[in-house]
């Protein structure tokens, strides 16, 4: 009987199929921008092959051109991070590599952008927009894309990392507690920039849009790393 169960057990999916697709999606997210700013980014180019800081560093395009360049950088780290955990024998190496260093990959480049100095930084001191919604008139489509692409890696590759953030509700909270922290600091550092409480708003609401995403991988990351325990064997009477 056991082995006619075997056999008409359906096969079990591959392991990498989730690490696959997760690098498939990200090629083609990049592909995508690479070709939307293709123009734009060119223009970045001169500077940031002389490594100058003004032109390159400090522009919304040089930094999101050396992101891209970076990337393949980024894709070995993964590959050498998961072959170690493969060779210790961590389960789910690979959806694990990935997560870790798309988090971070994903992630500080936008916060950069936002800690960008304006033209008055250090001279103009630091404002504060609590009204909610009054900002998001003043964004425009462009900017609101913008906020909600700033902890969207995050979000994503969040709870796919940790089984204790496989929740909406605490990504919500984390992406609302990042976007806290960086807005104040905008304040504190006088970056000539408007820390706004839209901002936030929208930053938490592209984490949970991006979590949203991926639950598929993060539930079955939770499941994967939270086995239930297998039953113990009865006594035998003596």
């Amino acid at each position: 009987m056991n082995r006619d169960a075997s056999l008409s057990a359906p096969p079990r999916p591959p392991r990498r199929t989730g690490a696959i697709v997760l690098v498939g999606l990200a090629v083609i997210g990049v592909a995508g921008a690479a070709f939307a700013l293709r123009r734009p980014l060119m223009m970045s180019v001169p500077a940031c092959m002389a490594g100058r800081w003004h032109g390159c560093f400090d522009t919304f395009n040089g930094v999101v051109l050396m992101t891209l360049v970076s990337l393949p950088l980024a894709v070995l780290v993964a590959w050498v991070l998961a072959r170690r955990r493969r060779a210790a024998g961590v389960p789910s190496a690979w959806r694990l590599s990935l997560a870790e260093v798309g988090m971070v990959h994903g992630t500080l480049p936008w916060v950069w952008m936002i800690l960008m100095p304006g033209a008055g930084a250090g001279v103009v001191p630091g404002r504060v927009s609590l009204v909610p919604l009054r900002d998001l008139i003043t964004m425009g489509p462009l900017g609101i894309v913008g906020n909600l692409l700033v902890f969207a890696s995050l979000g994503f590759f969040a709870p796919v990392r940790f089984a204790a953030l496989a929740s909406v509700p605490r990504i919500l909270a984390l992406g609302a507690g990042c976007s806290v922290l960086v807005e104040t600091a905008q304040y504190v550092l006088w970056l000539d920039r408007v820390s706004s409480v839209d901002d936030v708003l929208v930053n938490a609401a592209g984490a949970v849009l991006a979590a949203l995403a991926s639950r598929r991988w993060w539930r079955t990351a939770e499941r994967t790393r939270t086995p239930a325990d297998p039953p113990r064997p009865a006594p035998v009477a003596v």
